[in-house]
């Protein structure tokens, strides 16, 4: 993650619901309505973020300001819906006694979970954005960015 430059003024977030999103793979979380639209096409790239500030909490990103993606940058206009998912997958989800599995499914555990955010760019798009908190190697302490879909008409 990088820090980014200064932009007109702070991001809005628009036409929210609490409810968990129908159209996402989350388990909490606040959404939009977003009727007359359908996911597009899977993407799953990794992808580079700015912020205006620094998160304070790494592990515990807010919406970035902008990401790159396919040599272009996508500035944020607004976010649309936010969610997080704490399961565990694989071999991480047989690694947990029960009685912290409630705990852990509830705020996450280190390296588990992930961070969901869909946002309308200033071109008038829509993108589903993921931060994944699990490290790829021993050596590697920080999640990545991920862009998963892109929202058609």
């Amino acid at each position: 993650m990088r820090a980014g430059r200064p932009t007109a003024g702070p991001l809005r977030f628009v036409s929210i619901q609490s409810e968990i999103p129908a159209w996402g793979d989350g388990v909490s979380g606040r959404s939009s309505t977003m009727e007359g639209w359908r996911p597009g096409p899977f993407i799953d790239a990794e992808v580079q973020v700015d912020f205006a500030q620094p998160p304070a909490l790494s592990k515990t990103p807010e919406v970035p300001q902008s990401f790159a993606w396919a040599g272009r940058t996508f500035e944020v206009e607004s976010l649309l819906a936010s969610w997080n998912d704490y399961r565990r997958r694989g071999r991480m989800e047989r690694n947990m006694a029960p009685a912290h599995q409630a705990t852990a499914a509830r705020r996450g555990s280190w390296g588990v979970g992930r961070f969901y955010f869909r946002v309308r760019t200033t071109e008038g798009r829509v993108f589903d954005l993921y931060y994944d908190r699990a490290p790829e190697h021993a050596g590697d302490r920080s999640g990545h960015w991920f862009l998963w879909r892109e929202w058609i008409v």
